[in-house]
């Protein structure tokens, strides 16, 4: 059967189930049991030590900071913290995991009974089952070497290093609505800098839990889980395929198997790994050199009030506060360093709305053409707001403006500094103006009498050659007014 066959009159009358487990690299300065350092990049197996590396008689610390960092996520992503937690260990061979057992927790886990609500029309909220904290293991390398065709190549430089994965409830009900919750749950994490999130560096990996069932049945079908998804991209092509491979295999008279599956990039198809492991598969059991973790209510609170406002309550602020729309709130909350700017901007007097028009129209279009993040603007919010304010007050025209930034974009100086320096003030002194509304009028004198015989359409047209004469620099009121007298 045919994918477009599928997409036309069978996939419709299955409804997919989707769970995503999220993998999330925690932004400590060391890794989550010795001090060993967390640097991506760095020359193979040189950031490793005794524990990480499960040599034996090594024994585990635990980090005060990724703990922490695990709890401001939780509390983001609106779970129950738990007071007590336990660290198990989950065991299996892999050949990037010299200790033979993963260090993680299992039935008490860090929190729990949280949620994702989707931006967007009718928020839809995704929940969150649990969040647990974990190390992670090294890195198998298959690609970059001569003879990698007959070897695999090991990097231990990522053992250890801080995880923590974010379990939601199989609430995803399409590839979209999963690609919204990632997006909104990677925005929040970033927020609060418990992660960069960096995808390309592995800061945030995904795996997929799909299964259908026929629409309006309640018990839900076989599921496959799609491993290391690296991207938002792929997350969605692989759920895609996925779901049609499935729905496939039910019309045609099979079944579906519980395995785990990886998402071939080149292929676009999903691929059998192996037969899908259950938790006894992996022998947990306590972690025997680790005490358990008690969270105090003190200690939940002081983690609590450092966090920052996050991303939803912060798109609601800007719409109720400065009458942005909703879009332009969306976009303008997108990073917490883009909420920051417009803030700073609005400060320094710029009417809210403008200074959105101009941060995601003109600025944006400037950064992007540098490949720079508004973090690094040579354009200082104050600036923005500046020249914004010069705008709405009438000492500068739109066009005018447009000009200007380029530059105050290429010194980094403030608008009237660049103004000073170039003579680009606007002309407001009615002699100044005057001259220049006569000579106009002077060399258009066919137009003239064709807007004193009643076709005032031409006044545009005037009007346009007089900015054109100035430069830009005149004010368009004044101008106006001038006109009118001239032309009676």
């Amino acid at each position: 059967m045919s994918s477009v066959a599928l997409a036309d009159d069978v996939l419709t009358k299955y409804e997919p189930v989707i769970g995503l487990e999220v993998h999330v690299q925690l932004g400590t300065k060391t890794k989550i049991f010795c001090t060993c350092p967390v640097e991506f990049g760095a020359a193979p197996n040189t950031n490793v030590c005794p524990v990480c590396l499960g040599l034996p008689g090594a024994l585990p610390v635990l980090s005060r900071q990724a703990v922490e960092l695990a709890m401001s996520a939780a509390i983001a992503l609106h779970c129950r913290v738990n007071s007590f937690s336990r660290f198990a260990r989950k065991n299996y061979f892999y050949p990037d995991l010299p200790k033979g057992y993963q260090i993680s927790q299992y039935d008490q886990p860090l929190a729990e009974h949280g949620y994702v609500d989707l931006p967007g029309p009718g928020k839809k909220r995704i929940g969150v089952t649990r969040v647990y904290m974990e190390d992670d293991a090294g890195k198998s390398l298959h690609e970059g070497f001569l003879d990698s065709d007959r070897y695999t190549y090991v990097d231990l430089n990522r053992c250890g290093t801080p995880l923590i994965e974010i379990v939601s409830d199989p609430d995803m009900r399409s590839p979209d609505e999963a690609y919204a919750y990632l997006t909104e749950l990677k925005q929040v994490l970033q927020y609060i800098g418990v992660s960069d999130c960096d995808m390309e560096k592995g800061q945030l990996r995904c795996d997929a839990n799909v299964s259908v069932r026929p629409r309006g049945a309640d018990k839900f079908g076989t599921k496959a889980e799609v491993k290391n998804l690296n991207s938002f991209r792929f997350l969605k092509m692989a759920l895609e395929h996925e779901i049609e491979r499935q729905v496939e295999l039910i019309e045609s008279g099979g079944q579906v198997m519980q395995e785990t599956r990886l998402f071939n990039v080149e292929t676009g198809n999903t691929v059998g790994m192996r037969s899908k492991e259950h938790a006894h598969d992996y022998r947990y059991f306590p972690e025997p050199d680790l005490v358990p973790l008690r969270i105090s209510e003190h200690w939940l609170n002081e983690v609590r009030t450092r966090l920052p406002e996050l991303p939803a309550g912060r798109r609601e602020r800007f719409v109720s506060q400065y009458g942005l729309r909703e879009y332009d709130a969306q976009v303008l909350t997108s990073t917490r360093e883009v909420g920051d700017y417009f803030e700073a901007a609005v400060r320094a007097g710029a009417d809210p709305r403008s200074a959105a028009n101009w941060i995601t129209g003109d600025l944006s279009a400037l950064l992007k053409a540098s490949g720079k993040e508004i973090s690094a603007s040579p354009v200082r919010a104050e600036h923005l707001g500046q020249l914004v304010s010069l705008i709405t007050r009438g000492d500068l025209s739109g066009k005018l403006a447009k000009e200007l930034l380029p530059k105050m974009f290429e010194t980094g100086e403030p608008a009237a500094a660049v103004m000073d320096r170039e003579g680009l003030r606007q002309i407001s002194d009615a002699g100044a103006l005057e001259q220049i509304v006569d000579d106009v009028l002077a060399a258009n004198p066919k137009q003239v009498e064709q807007f004193k015989n009643g076709k005032t359409a031409v006044l545009g047209f005037l009007v346009g050659q007089i900015m054109k004469a100035s430069r830009g620099q005149a004010n368009p009121a004044a101008v106006g007014e001038l006109l009118k007298k001239k032309l009676g």
